[in-house]
């Protein structure tokens, strides 16, 4: 199964040395799961012919605002309402949960709680699972044919399952506590209060659940990427 990433934005220079681009994090994360990966840097302007150059499609984090006046997020959100009316699988992480929300009718703002970072622990209904953080976007209003599979008490919408072919996530299961250490270093001092800052560097030792959701999304791509062939 082909899966396109849609590359929203960019790791800091800094931090590809050693962790990669985020394709490659996605990469890693989903690798041994019979997945082939071809990105497109969309920020940058580079976007597949269709939205059928992949069998589903990933859309990654960003440091930009799904609301920011950029000119790939309009053609971005086009892409995206395509390929939900066609029956192609949408994965959104973090910005990419927002922006198919957006796209799809929904509502993003700057959250009222502020920033998340690092380990975070969101109620999945069967589970809870502990995830990786770094937002201070939200969506605060899910589109009509969605429904919250996640939530914790500082991000109510923390995941979107959607009636067509869409499952969304606020969190990173693709950062490990390096790069979140990282981007604490390279993003955050003189952005996220420094409170916050300390309050996750205390928990950066702590355990994550991404293999799970990363098992999800894998269960996700293969269901409906087999249901459109049937």
């Amino acid at each position: 199964m082909r899966i396109g990433i849609l590359e929203t934005g960019l790791a800091p220079e800094e931090l590809r040395v050693r962790h990669g681009s985020y394709p490659d994090m996605f990469a890693r994360l989903l690798a041994g799961q019979g997945f082939e990966f071809r990105a497109w840097r969309v920020v940058a302007g580079d976007f597949p012919a269709g939205v059928h150059d992949a069998d589903g499609w990933l859309l990654t984090g960003s440091r930009h605002g799904a609301y920011d006046d950029l000119p790939f997020i309009p053609r971005l959100e086009a892409f995206i309402r395509t390929a939900y009316a066609e029956g192609v699988p949408l994965v959104g992480i973090c910005f990419g949960h927002q922006i198919i929300a957006q796209a799809l009718g929904g509502r993003v703002e700057k959250a009222a709680a502020g920033w998340q970072v690092g380990p975070q622990d969101y109620d999945f209904g069967d589970r809870t699972l502990r995830l990786n953080a770094w937002h201070q976007d939200q969506v605060t209003m899910p589109p009509p044919e969605a429904r919250v599979i996640a939530s914790s008490p500082a991000c109510p919408v923390a995941a979107l399952g959607y009636a067509g072919p869409a499952l969304t996530v606020q969190a990173h299961p693709e950062f490990d506590a390096d790069f979140i250490g990282g981007l604490m270093e390279t993003r955050g001092r003189g952005v996220v209060p420094a409170g916050r800052l300390e309050a996750a560097r205390a928990r950066l030792d702590e355990a994550t659940d991404a293999g799970a959701l990363a098992a999800r999304i894998t269960e996700f791509f293969h269901d409906r990427g087999a249901a459109r062939h049937v």
